[in-house]
C-alpha cells in the first residue's frame, strides 16, 4: 500500500451545537457543544482512517485550541505530525436550528503562519518517502502567499511525491501552475473559473475537465455535482456516478470524505470508475449525519453496494 500524508495549512477546532430557533439580540439557548477536528487535510486523513486506511496528518497547532485539536485526533487514533505555531488554532462554530432545519456555519480566519513555521512544515513534507501520496487540502492562512504553495508542491514532486490538491480560488490556480497533479476536485463553479468560461451544459463540464487533463496540469479531474454525484475525467475517458436518493442532514464534511475515499482508492491502484464510485459513496455517507461528522465505513459500504449493482 502506498503511504498517504495530508497537509493542512489552516486547521481548525470545530464545535457543533443545536438551538430551538435563531433570532437577533436574544439569548439563544444551545445544547452542549460537540468538538471535532477540522481543516481540509485533517478531515481527509480522518475519512481515510474511518474507511479502514491509514494516513498521517501534518499541520500547525497553536495554543489551547491547537492542543485540544491534537488530543481529539489522538483519541481517534489519527497519526499526526505537528509544528508548534505561535498563533492559536482557529475555532469554528456550526449551529443547527431545530425549528427550521437550517444550518449556520461560522468560519473564523485561519491562524497566521510565519516564515519559520512554514519552513518547518516544508521540512516535514520533504521528509516523506518517495512514491507517497500527499494531499494538500483547505485554504491558505494569513501570511502564506500562493507562490509559497506552488514552490512547496514543486519541491514535493521533485522528491517523488504524488500530489492531490483540494482547494479553491487563487490557491487552486497556483497549485495547477505546478503541473502534473494527481487529482483535483472542483465543483462546477470552480471549474468554470479555472477555464474562464460559463459551463451551462453537461458536455461543457466534461470538455473543461478534459482541457485541464490535456494541458498536463492534472491527471484526474473529478467535478463535484452535488445531488448529481460527480463527473470524473482522465486521459482514458470519463465516467459519471450518481448517488442514490437520500435525505441530506448536512453537507459539512462531504467533500473531505469524498477526497479521502478517492485518495484511498488511488493508493490501491483502482480504476477511475472504482475511485469515483467510492468517493461519491463516502461523500453521500457524510450527508446522512447532522453537524460536522464525516463518513462512516458502514454507511459508505451500503452505498457502494448500491452503486456497484449492474
Amino acid at each position: 500500500m502506498v503511504s498517504i500524508y495530508t497537509l493542512t495549512l489552516s486547521p481548525s477546532l470545530d464545535s457543533a451545537t443545536q438551538t430551538a430557533q435563531i433570532y437577533p439580540e436574544g439569548k439563544l439557548r444551545c445544547t452542549s457543544p460537540v468538538f471535532e477536528p477540522g481543516g481540509g487535510g485533517i478531515n481527509v486523513a480522518r475519512a481515510i482512517t474511518f474507511l479502514g486506511g491509514k494516513a498521517t496528518a501534518i499541520f500547525p497547532a497553536g495554543g489551547a485550541t491547537g492542543e485540544h485539536l491534537v488530543s481529539l485526533l489522538t483519541d481517534e487514533r489519527i497519526a499526526v505530525d505537528t509544528v508548534i505555531a505561535k498563533d492559536w488554532t482557529r475555532q469554528n462554530l456550526h449551529v443547527h436550528v431545530d425549528s427550521s432545519g437550517e444550518q449556520y456555519r461560522f468560519v473564523m480566519p485561519g491562524a497566521a503562519l510565519n516564515d519559520d513555521e512554514f519552513r518547518q512544515l516544508e521540512e516535514k513534507v520533504m521528509a516523506i518517502e518517495s512514491g507517497s501520496i500527499l494531499v494538500i487540502s483547505g485554504s491558505l492562512p494569513p501570511g502564506v502567499k500562493t507562490e509559497k504553495l506552488t514552490g512547496l508542491i514543486r519541491a514535493a514532486q521533485q522528491k517523488g511525491l504524488r500530489c492531490i490538491v483540494d482547494s479553491s480560488g487563487e490557491a487552486l490556480v497556483a497549485a495547477l501552475e505546478s503541473g502534473n497533479l494527481e487529482l483535483i476536485k472542483p465543483n462546477q463553479k470552480e471549474l468554470s473559473a479555472l477555464v474562464n468560461r460559463e459551463l451551462s451544459q453537461p458536455d461543457d463540464v466534461r470538455s473543461a475537465a478534459q482541457e485541464l487533463v490535456r494541458s498536463g496540469k492534472v491527471r484526474r479531474v473529478v467535478v463535484s455535482l452535488g445531488p448529481q454525484g460527480a463527473l470524473a475525467v482522465d486521459e482514458t475517458g470519463s465516467v459519471q456516478v450518481v448517488p442514490p436518493p437520500m435525505k441530506s442532514q448536512s453537507t459539512v464534511g462531504a467533500g473531505d470524505s469524498m477526497v479521502g475515499a478517492m485518495t484511498l482508492k488511488l493508493a490501491e491502484g483502482a480504476t477511475l470508475l472504482e475511485m469515483t464510485r467510492y468517493g461519491v459513496a463516502a461523500g453521500s455517507a457524510a450527508t446522512i449525519n447532522k453537524g460536522t461528522r464525516l463518513c462512516s465505513h458502514a454507511d459508505t459500504q451500503k452505498i457502494i453496494a448500491y452503486l456497484s449493482q449492474p
